[in-house]
């Protein structure tokens, strides 16, 4: 199997995909705005805002009480829970004693059938970063190996990691201090980034891995033996090879996707075997047609689909999802060589297929998901479709959503999720033999006592009569009077929100702002036509045009007050932040701007060496800024400064690949040479996005009394936060340190 996104850091399909780190998505970055050019920092020290009740006349949707910050965007207590295919334990992420988010090992082996006692319960950190979160990690099917994925402050050059699940007391019956295993590289090297990860429970002592160490340009798959570090080329790219797939039986590199450069079409290459390494050997006397690459499937640009998986005949068949011929993406089974469609399984007129389950071995469809507002799913599998039905009745309501976070390898235990807009996930065993569940743990229990807004779906039409899909967090009960909005826009911008807990739309909501996200053309998951409405209109077109649209929608219908409205999102959400401010000056009284774009041709000019393969399709979504100087000045908000009224905070990681800190430099400092109230504040050790709990809650007790100042709403006190790496480039620029700007 392939790791699931989540671990692999996969390879970035869109330059502004959402940035990361706590509450799932786009966190809140936030600063302190201010008036004149002395750039006040307002947010430096302990202060309290005179304020109004924002809710007054309405009924809260949330507690009472301010939800303290560090609660809502601090570390979880324990998340991403994965069971060890042989079932025996169970691993996960937590903070260590030193608050950095580690993997810990927890033995699920019945203590009345061993020999041991308290030493099996007990749970174990066996990783001990000392600074960056571990984000991510999944077993190796050796049941002993644990496999995760680390960057440099942000860099993004993600290195594939190997530990080992044992810990070692350092003597007898000592179990205060604890032997913790070394981690190991297998992927070393300066400036390397692996990425596109397979297991195969068949090969249980190899991974698939690539790297772009070859060539920083594009990514090789290198077999490894991950028990040793042993680390072989197995399949060079020649160039324009954007993702690999493996053949489960042979544990063979069999599919490239393939990006043309010119034209951004996407073709899939097959081959039938890879006896022979592509590995730049000229010896041709082994070489057959079995080997040569085929191209099979093709998309041209517009289109959308892409392979799934092979059968298990060798390769001939397989799954492949595509748009050809209708307007959103069909799951269907095809011939492997010569691409002709054998059987359409699944289709849903109104949005694209989403997650497939397939059986391990015979690979028949099991179910399928689709999202157009939340997920749904549609069953081939009558015992999984059961089993689904037992967890549903076992829910601990009935708005939570059902995942299956990891299956033992026998697939009689599994680990589930129940996830609900109102409250935290909390996380059960489910033992399919016994039919029963045990609680296991919630992720973030310390947000149990309060009460939380429901999410609710909300359809918005367009100026041109296409329907938006949006999701809206109430700082009132329906019914109530207006109250300022937040329009939290979401990153990509080839990606989507989706229904579920959001820490920042809660935040919101207990702070007296309603808050609404909108799924805007060009958003993805919606079928082609959708996405690409959105091609070329950026900023002063019809993607921009939803946002403003959404807003005058929540007017109109009593939702939001017209007076206070703020425009907040990052890294595309950013750039539209910016847009928003510059191009619709009038509906925003402010906004928050966390690593977005300012100018669109410096942006593409300093994108990481291995999205070169996807600049083409960058060009024709965006429009062509390298030939069309005209254009790029009239989409990108640095040309349009004097036109903005309102204040703009903006945040930014200084170690961004994809966002260059360049990008907020010139328009902070372009804002304060104007005398436009602006805030810029620099983390040195974050990138895209912030990933440090530290600096998460930092940045936004910083933009807590922005907005307090702005909308009017509640805020809680501001104290620094120990561990903050918090710099403020407008004020270092004028020669002032920090302590001299709050003594004044």
């Amino acid at each position: 199997m392939m790791l699931p996104t989540s671990v692999v850091a996969p390879f970035i399909a869109a330059i502004l995909a959402g940035c990361t780190a706590g509450g799932g998505g786009v966190t809140a970055f936030s600063t302190v705005a201010t008036t004149s050019r002395r750039t006040q920092n307002l947010a430096l020290a302990p202060m309290q805002l005179s304020t109004t009740d924002t809710t007054a006349g309405g009924k809260r949707t949330t507690s009472e009480e301010l939800i303290p910050r560090e609660i809502l965007f601090g570390n979880p207590e324990n998340t991403s829970p994965l069971l060890s295919p042989d079932g025996s334990h169970l691993a996960y992420l937590a903070p260590s004693p030193d608050g950095v988010m580690n993997i810990f090992v927890r033995s699920l082996v019945d203590v009345d059938k061993t020999t041991t006692t308290d030493e099996i319960k007990k749970d174990r950190m066996i990783t001990n970063e000392p600074k960056r979160a571990i984000r991510s990690l999944a077993w190796a099917y050796d049941s002993s190996t644990i496999l995760y994925m680390q960057d440099n402050d942000g860099d993004e050059n993600f290195h594939l990691f190997a530990v080992y699940n044992s810990t070692t007391p350092t003597s007898d019956n000592d179990d205060s201090n604890i032997s913790i295993p070394q981690a190991r590289d297998l992927t070393p090297g300066k400036n390397v980034k692996a990425q596109n990860i397979f297991t195969n429970y068949r090969y249980p002592n190899e991974i698939m891995v690539g790297t772009n160490q070859r060539n920083s340009k594009c990514f090789d798959m290198y077999r490894c033996y991950y028990q040793t570090g042993e680390l072989i080329l197995d399949t060079i790219n020649p160039g324009d090879v954007i993702g690999w797939k493996v053949e489960d039986e042979s544990f063979e590199i069999r599919a490239a996707t393939v990006r043309n450069a010119a034209d951004s079409s996407t073709t899939i290459r097959i081959r039938s075997s890879a006896d022979l390494i592509n590995n730049g050997d000229d010896d041709t006397k082994n070489k057959s047609k079995d080997t040569e690459w085929r191209d099979v499937f093709h998309y041209p640009y517009g289109e959308e689909g892409g392979l799934l998986n092979f059968c298990p005949d060798d390769g001939k068949t397989g799954y492949i999802t595509s748009s050809l011929g209708r307007e959103t993406t069909a799951l269907l089974k095809v011939d492997m060589m010569t691409g002709q469609t054998i059987k359409e399984i699944y289709s849903n007129e109104k949005c694209n297929v989403g997650a497939v389950t397939l059986e391990r071995d015979t690979k028949e469809v099991r179910a399928v998901t689709y999202n157009y507002a939340r997920t749904e799913r549609v069953f081939y599998d009558e015992e999984l479709e059961k089993d689904y039905e037992f967890l549903k009745s076992a829910a601990p309501t009935c708005e939570s959503e059902i995942g299956v976070a990891s299956r033992s390898l026998d697939e009689t235990k599994w680990v589930v999720s129940y996830s609900s807009s109102t409250g935290p996930t909390e996380y059960v065993i489910y033992d399919k033999t016994q039919q029963t569940v045990t609680p296991l743990f919630v992720s973030n229990p310390k947000l149990l006592p309060y009460k939380f807004a429901p999410m609710e779906v909300v359809n918005i039409p367009a100026r041109d009569g296409l329907e938006l899909v949006g999701y809206l967090t109430r700082a009132v009960e329906k019914g109530g009077p207006p109250t300022p909005l937040i329009l939290l826009v979401h990153g990509g911008p080839w990606a989507r929100d989706y229904y579920g807990f959001n820490s920042r739309a809660q935040w919101f909501a207990n702070r007296g702002y309603a808050t609404l996200q909108v799924n805007f053309r060009g958003s993805t998951g919606y079928g082609k036509s959708f996405l690409h409405k959105g091609d070329k209109e950026w900023g002063v077109g019809a993607m921009q045009h939803d946002l403003t649209d959404a807003v005058e929608h929540a007017i109109k219908e009593g939702i939001a007050d017209k007076d206070k409205i703020c425009i907040y999102g990052g890294s595309y959400g950013g750039y539209a932040c910016l847009a928003g401010l510059t191009f619709t000056p009038d509906l925003y009284c402010c906004g928050v701007d966390i690593v977005g774009p300012s100018n669109i041709k410096t942006l593409l000019d300093s994108i990481p060496d291995y999205w070169a393969p996807l600049r083409a399709g960058m060009l024709l979504k965006i429009g062509d800024v390298d030939n069309d100087e005209e254009f790029n000045r009239k989409i990108s908000p640095l040309f349009h400064v004097d036109k903005i009224k309102a204040p703009l905070l903006i945040g930014q990681g200084a170690n961004d690949p994809r966002v260059k800190q360049a990008e907020a430099d010139q328009i902070a400092f372009s804002m304060q040479k104007k005398d436009i109230p602006v805030e810029y504040v620099l983390y040195p050790d974050e990138g895209h996005g912030f990933a440090r709990p530290e600096n998460r809650i930092d940045f936004n007790g910083r933009v807590e009394l922005f907005l307090a100042k702005h909308l009017g709403g509640r805020a809680e006190e501001f104290v620094e936060v120990e561990g903050a790496t918090a710099r403020f480039p407008l004020i270092e620029k004028e020669g002032s340190n920090v302590e001299e700007e709050v003594a004044k």
